[in-house]
């Protein structure tokens, strides 16, 4: 085994690996020479992932313990320290890592720059693990490890009081170290000569086989020669752990008729493992990659298996069905299934025990894809088929994948903008990625709706809000932009019962002060409800107020009066005569309004009870309350209007 001798015992989790451990072991313990910064890369499928999750086990405190450490050589054994920060990236943006982080080292900063400011500034260095950055992102083609290595990862090698070691694809690796000073990073790519261990893939063959690991009892697993021959071929002739795993899955899956002393079978990469193992089942190569690719093009945790055969079939082109009825033991080598709880609140129970398929390894998902013709005709199938599923059109039946990964499909189709029209579609899915597969489109490819959503995902992400609270969201925002057809829409067409109604919004800068109140009639007509916002002088339509007033200069404050109800400025209307509500009537009334720094609670007098609670991407400048429950609100966007239905406690914005 390279870089070790048998006096002492590899890791056991790992097998080997001891030049990249030591190397591990030294950036670890700050040695003399050692790099501050650790980039880990090599090939998908190489070995990456179980390399640091061997070497933060060394790093634990817990499963050091578990570990044989006097039995190790000593220099691949870090010494025992605080834990580093280990912040995953799998499924998560750039900013989210980031704020791991931070948090991680109880930092007090509110934006991005704080943070690294905050690090900088550090009396001890800190350490920080990154793991999994060519699974961050939750949606694939937004491209999320580029962003991450680029906007955190880069700014945290460059910070000298971090200890950073990141996990990171190829194509980044290089990146990542560039610009920093010599001998501040190293790059250690597990597929160069002097990092890879052939021994380690014979040792991780020989174990996957023994059934005493876990593997069943078959002629070529419980005969020790045997076991071992086999299992030497397996590692010699595998390119990498994952095509170790993969030849092990397929032999085991499917023993009927193996000869563990042929060969030709034993695969010697990804496409490789495919091809033979459909050739030993009898089948054509194209069948087993049909019946994989809607899992090689699939989001987040993977497909549920019921979509499974109609996603097939659309990217076939032709019915699956039948392959798949039988075809477990064809695929079953290559896919890994999880049982999923039902935690949606949003679904009725529609995912309680659901089974989702993904594919074992993402170098899976690579191979499958080169060998589509198209990988964006492929993923319009995809798409449509999943608009197909959606019942009656009716996003809030449709299921948790369809309606939450629809928009990663169509993303890398190229159609995402067409699908961003559907108010329906906006208030149910999940905001995490569709926000992230909005934002991956060129702002000027967007159309109104899609850009209000926008500008509005921040606030559904920061609330992880559900749908009536996400639909209260947009109703609000679609009518500050201009486009009440989506704010009826979500009013009249989705049958979810909103705290409010926004009546209208006025998109004015710096109102300073609103109140409500009435506008007698003349001659018998009725009164009128009215909403007075006092603004800068020299707004237009505004008239100066008070003493300015009276002199006719524009000094002091100026007033727009608009109806409380119906939208529209009253430009001849008499300041002098509007009333304000008195504090009777105002004890009086069956609502109330307290004001925080960032929000605002309206209330019933009844039971205390929270009927409404609004929040706003920009700071709230003042607000008021109508007996009849219409709440005046104005932020620096302006001043709206909303009609407050008491029912539960919901959060608006």
């Amino acid at each position: 085994m390279t870089g070790t001798t048998e006096d002492y015992a590899p890791h056991p989790h790992i097998g080997g690996r001891t030049a990249a451990l030591r190397a591990l072991a030294a950036w670890r313990a700050a040695a003399p020479g050692a790099p501050r910064v650790v980039v880990l890369t090599g090939d998908a499928g190489s070995g990456r992932s179980r390399l640091l999750t061997g070497f933060l086990m060394l790093c634990e405190p817990e499963y050091r313990k578990r570990l044989p450490l006097d039995a190790m050589d000593p220099s691949t054994v870090p010494p025992e320290l605080p834990p580093p920060a280990v912040p995953s990236a799998e499924g998560l943006t750039a900013a989210q890592v980031l704020w791991l982080t931070a948090d991680h080292f109880g930092l007090r900063a509110t934006g991005v720059e704080g943070v690294y400011a905050e690090l900088a500034a550090l009396e001890e260095p800190v350490t920080v693990v990154v793991p999994d950055v060519d699974r961050a992102g939750p949606v694939r083609a937004a491209d999320e490890p580029a962003r991450l290595v680029r906007e955190v990862l880069a700014p945290l090698a460059a910070t000298e009081t971090v200890r950073l070691m990141a996990e990171v694809p190829r194509p980044l690796a290089a990146e990542l170290a560039e610009g920093l000073p010599p001998g501040t990073a190293q790059i250690i790519d597990l597929d160069a000569p002097e990092w890879a261990d052939p021994d380690v893939l014979v040792r991780f063959a020989q174990a996957a086989l023994n059934p005493e690991f876990g593997a069943p009892e078959l002629p070529f697993t419980v005969d020790p020669a045997v076991r071992l021959a086999l299992g030497a071929a397996i590692g010699r002739r595998a390119g990498s752990p994952l095509v170790v795993q993969l030849a092990v899955n397929c032999v085991l899956m499917a023993p009927e008729g193996f000869d563990p002393a042929d060969e030709r079978f034993l695969p010697t990469s990804v496409g490789a493992a495919l091809d033979l193992h459909a050739r030993r089942l009898g089948t054509d190569s194209q069948t087993l990659r049909m019946l994989l690719a809607p899992l090689a093009l699939a989001e987040a945790e993977g497909i549920p298996v019921q979509l499974w055969a109609r996603l097939a079939s659309a990217v076939a082109g032709h019915d699956m069905s039948p392959a798949i009825a039988g075809g477990m033991l064809l695929a079953g080598p290559f896919v890994q299934p999880e049982e999923v709880p039902g935690s949606d609140a949003d679904s009725d129970g529609a995912d309680e025990g659901r089974t989702l398929l993904r594919l074992l390894h993402p170098a899976l998902a690579e191979e499958i894809r080169a060998g589509l013709p198209s990988v964006a005709a492929a993923q319009t199938q995809i798409a449509m088929s999943l608009l197909e599923a959606v019942p009656e059109q009716d996003w809030g039946k449709a299921d948790p994948y369809v309606r939450d990964h629809i928009a990663g499909h169509t993303l890398e189709a190229g159609l995402l903008p067409q699908l961003l029209t559907d108010p329906g579609l906006f208030v149910h899915a999940d905001p995490v990625p569709l926000r992230a597969a909005v934002e991956a489109v060129p702002l000027e490819q967007l159309g109104a709706p899609a850009r209000t959503y926008l500008r509005t995902a921040p606030l559904l992400t920061r609330t992880q809000a559900p749908a009536e609270l996400r639909a209260a969201f947009l109703e609000t925002a679609f009518v500050e932009d201009g486009l009440p057809e989506y704010a009826e829409a979500i009013r009249e067409r989705l049958g979810l019962e909103l705290p409010w109604q926004t009546l209208w919004s006025l998109p004015v800068a710096g109102v300073s002060a609103v109140t409500v109140g009435t506008l007698p009639g003349t001659e018998g007509a009725a009164a009128t409800p009215v909403a007075v916002l006092v603004v800068p002088p020299g707004t237009p339509g505004a008239r100066p107020v008070g003493a300015a007033g009276a002199e006719g200069g524009e000094s002091g404050p100026a007033a727009l009066v608009h109806g409380l109800v119906q939208p529209g400025l009253l430009d001849d209307a008499d300041l002098g005569r509007i009333v304000r509500p008195s504090e009777e009537e105002r004890a009086a009334a069956p609502l109330g309004l307290s004001r925080g720094g960032d929000y605002l609670r309206v209330w019933n007098r009844a039971d205390q009870e929270v009927v409404a609670a609004l929040i706003s991407d920009t700071p709230f400048t003042a607000a008021d309350l109508s007996p009849d429950g219409i709440l005046l609100v104005a932020t620096e966007r302006g001043a709206k209007a909303l009609r407050i239905r008491a029912a539960g406690a919901e959060i608006a914005s």
